[in-house]
């Protein structure tokens, strides 16, 4: 047969192109949809998160006990559940301001305060405190776990003790308190509140041995949320995923060294209050946390670029002075 001329050539052409663009059509229209409903779902689901049901009645009477109340976070948790009417028992390593703190809270409205002064560093200080927060409560309804051991925040110069020191501290007492108040807790219904970091979720420079003991909390934590659950054990366990806050000692920490914005500490403590009261599985604060923490496997090679643009370093100051 003869061959086909240049025009018809290039209408079949056109023709193959019109058929294929009609059957690709209902895919990109349905990849159109997908996105659509993607971003209201996320919208919805940011809606939910932020939504703010908490209401401080809810609280009064009831029976907590805060870790590292003397400052910081935990003194501002403290203050919370005294403008609730809680009943409370805090403890510190020192007795002074947690006096100051005792203070505060029943001028604010606490129902009772109780201290018990203690080093967390120490195994035999742990038992204690709950047996002496079970004895001035009759009860406990929320263990807040908000204490922490101090750490430079530096590049790794191969302290394994500090570590070792470290993990006891902001690790393992933290499953000393939960274990030795978890009976009494389920006797409650209540709840253990354990204060996270954004490292936990996304490591950051200068925060290895801090990294790996608030890793380690998400780790043992969310495991035994999971146990829980499957013996019908009616505790809850609420992570809080926390930012930088504007606390005394993390100021002193990061001066000089990081450009990111500090959020105010009595927000932080009001959001940990609420998501305990509420009973979540994880709370973020502020802001850009949760977003940060959703979309950290998307785009691996940016995020470490992002965070690491944050901070002012130099290699040759780091090498002059170890």
């Amino acid at each position: 047969s003869p061959p086909l001329s240049p025009s018809l050539s290039t209408k079949g052409r056109n023709e193959n192109f019109s058929l294929l663009s009609e059957a690709v059509q209902p895919v990109r229209n349905m990849g159109i949809h997908v996105k659509r409903w993607c971003f209201l779902a996320l919208v919805a689901s940011s809606a939910y998160l932020l939504r703010d049901s908490f209401d401080p009645a809810t609280l009064a009477n009831a029976r907590v006990l805060v870790t590292g109340a003397s400052t910081g976070i935990g003194e501002e948790i403290a203050y919370h559940y005294a403008r609730a009417g809680a009943e409370l028992v805090l403890t510190a390593r020192r007795e002074h301001a947690l006096q100051e703190v005792k203070r505060r809270c029943l001028e604010l409205g606490a129902k009772n305060v109780s201290l018990v002064v203690a080093d967390m560093a120490s195994h035999n200080a742990r038992e204690p405190v709950v047996a002496e927060a079970l004895s001035a409560l009759g009860g406990l309804d929320y263990l807040v776990l908000n204490h922490i051991g101090w750490t430079p925040f530096k590049m790794w110069d191969g302290d394994v003790n500090h570590t070792r020191w470290l993990m006891e501290v902001n690790f393992l007492s933290y499953i000393h308190l939960a274990t030795s108040a978890l009976p009494y807790l389920a006797q409650s219904k209540g709840s253990i509140i354990v204060l996270s970091s954004l490292t936990a979720k996304n490591p950051i420079p200068y925060t290895t041995s801090y990294a790996a003991s608030k890793f380690a909390l998400e780790g043992f934590f969310s495991s035994l949320r999971h146990e829980l659950i499957m013996q019908n054990n009616p505790v809850s366990i609420t992570l809080c995923i926390l930012g930088l806050i504007d606390t005394q000692s993390a100021m002193e920490k990061i001066k000089d060294k990081i450009t990111l914005p500090a959020y105010p500490a009595s927000d932080a403590a009001l959001a940990v209050v609420s998501a305990g009261a509420g009973r979540q599985r994880e709370m973020y604060y502020p802001w850009y946390v949760g977003p940060l923490c959703f979309f950290r496997d998307w785009f691996p090679q940016y995020r470490d670029w992002i965070i690491q643009s944050m901070y002012h370093h130099s290699s040759q100051e780091e090498k002059e002075n170890p």
